[in-house]
C-alpha cells in the first residue's frame, strides 16, 4: 500500500495540516518542525505529489532560467555554468526544481514567455540572453516574477558583478608596477561592457592619466583569435602600450600567442591581465593576473530574489545587489620596462 501524507501526520503526532504546511515552507512553521516532517517523509519512503501541491498551492515549484549563450559554449562556459549551479543549488534548498526556457518545443515555436507559460513557471532567471531583445523584453514586461543577472531594467530585481570595481582594481595593480601606457581590450557591446569601461576610465582618470583613445578596442569575448588580432595592432604602434588589459581570461590565451609572434616575453617585455578567474588559467605559465568574480555568490542571491518575489509578491520590492570581485595576483603582469616618467609622455 502506499504511504500517504496520514501516515507521515501520525507517524510525526502532528495534524495534516501542519505537515502539508510543512512541506510547502510556510512561514509559520518552524523550521525544526519542518525538518522532523522531511525527515519523517524520507523514512517511510513518501514522496509529496508535484501535481497535487501545483492544485492546492497555485504554484510549480519551477524555476525558469533563460540561459542564451550565442557562442555555442554553453554550460561548458566556466563562468555561467558556476553561475547556474549555485542558483540550482540554492533553488532546490527552498524545494523549487528548474527548467530551461527556450523557442522550441519539439517543432513547436514559441517566444520565451510562451514557454514559460506552457511550463508554468513561478519565475524566471534571464541569465544569459541579448537583453535589448524584443522577446527578452516582452518577458520582463510581464507579470511573471523575473531576476536579472548583470543586467539592470527597471522595477525588476538583478545582481551584478562588481564590474567597475573590477577594471579598477586591475588598472591600480598596473599603475602600482610603473606602467602608465595601459591598453584595454575589451567585449562586444553589452552592460556588462559598458561598465567595465566605465570603471577603466575612471581608474585612469583617478591616477592622472590621460587615455589614448587607440588603445581602447574592441574584440569579441572568449574568442581568442579576435583578442590575438586585437594586441597584433596595438603592438604595431609606433608608441605601444606596455600592459594589455583583456576581456576575459579565455582571450589571453589570443594574447600570449601574439606575444610569442613578435617574441615578446610576458612580463618581462610586455604585461597581460585578464578577467573572470577561471582556474584552468591559474595553470598557465606565467600564472595569470586576473579579477576573479564570486559566481557562488551571484547565483545564490539570484535565486533568493527570485524566490522571494515568487513567496512575497506584496513585500519583496525590486532588488539590486552588487557582487565584490577579487584581484588574483598571478605571474602575467610584470615591472614596467621603461620608466614611467618616459611612459606617461
Amino acid at each position: 500500500m502506499a504511504v500517504t501524507i496520514k501516515d507521515v501526520s501520525a507517524k510525526c503526532g502532528l495534524s495534516i495540516s501542519t505537515v502539508s504546511k510543512a512541506f510547502n515552507n510556510y512561514a509559520d512553521i518552524s523550521l525544526e518542525t519542518r525538518e522532523l516532517v522531511q525527515r519523517t517523509a524520507r523514512e517511510i519512503g513518501y514522496y509529496p505529489n508535484a501535481i497535487a501541491r501545483t492544485l492546492k498551492t497555485n504554484r510549480s515549484y519551477n524555476l525558469g532560467v533563460l540561459f542564451q549563450e550565442k557562442r555555442g559554449t554553453g554550460l561548458t562556459h566556466s563562468f555561467f555554468a558556476s553561475v547556474l549551479d549555485a542558483f540550482k543549488s540554492a533553488g532546490e534548498k527552498r524545494g523549487y526544481d528548474i527548467t530551461f526556457i527556450n523557442h522550441h518545443i519539439g517543432w513547436t515555436g514559441m517566444t520565451y514567455l510562451e514557454h514559460c507559460r506552457y511550463r508554468n513557471v513561478d519565475g524566471v532567471c534571464v541569465v544569459c540572453a541579448d537583453f535589448y531583445a524584443p522577446e527578452v523584453i516582452e518577458l520582463v514586461d510581464s507579470n511573471l516574477p523575473v531576476v536579472t543577472i548583470d543586467h539592470s531594467f527597471n522595477n525588476r530585481s538583478c545582481v551584478l558583478s562588481d564590474n567597475i570595481g573590477g577594471l579598477k582594481l586591475l588598472v591600480d595593480a598596473a599603475y602600482q608596477k610603473g606602467h602608465r601606457k595601459i591598453a584595454y581590450v575589451h567585449g562586444e557591446k553589452s552592460s556588462v561592457t559598458e561598465n567595465r569601461i566605465i570603471g577603466f576610465y575612471r581608474a585612469m582618470q583617478e591616477h592622472g592619466l590621460n587615455v589614448n583613445p587607440d588603445f581602447v578596442v574592441e574584440a569579441l569575448y572568449d574568442n581568442p583569435a579576435t583578442s590575438m588580432q586585437a594586441v597584433l595592432n596595438l603592438m604595431d604602434r609606433p608608441d605601444p602600450p606596455t600592459c594589455i588589459l583583456l576581456p576575459d581570461d579565455h582571450s589571453t590565451l589570443g594574447a600570449l600567442q601574439a606575444a610569442k609572434q613578435l617574441n615578446l616575453r610576458v612580463p618581462e617585455d610586455l604585461s597581460l591581465a585578464g578577467y573572470d578567474g577561471i582556474r584552468l588559467t591559474q595553470m598557465l605559465q606565467p600564472r595569470l593576473t586576473t579579477i576573479e568574480q564570486d559566481t557562488k555568490r551571484i547565483g545564490a542571491q539570484a535565486a533568493e530574489f527570485l524566490i522571494d518575489r515568487i513567496e512575497n509578491p506584496r513585500t519583496a520590492g525590486s532588488e539590486t545587489a552588487t557582487i565584490p570581485v577579487k584581484l588574483l595576483e598571478g605571474e602575467s603582469m610584470g615591472i614596467c620596462p621603461v620608466k614611467a616618467d618616459a611612459a606617461n609622455s
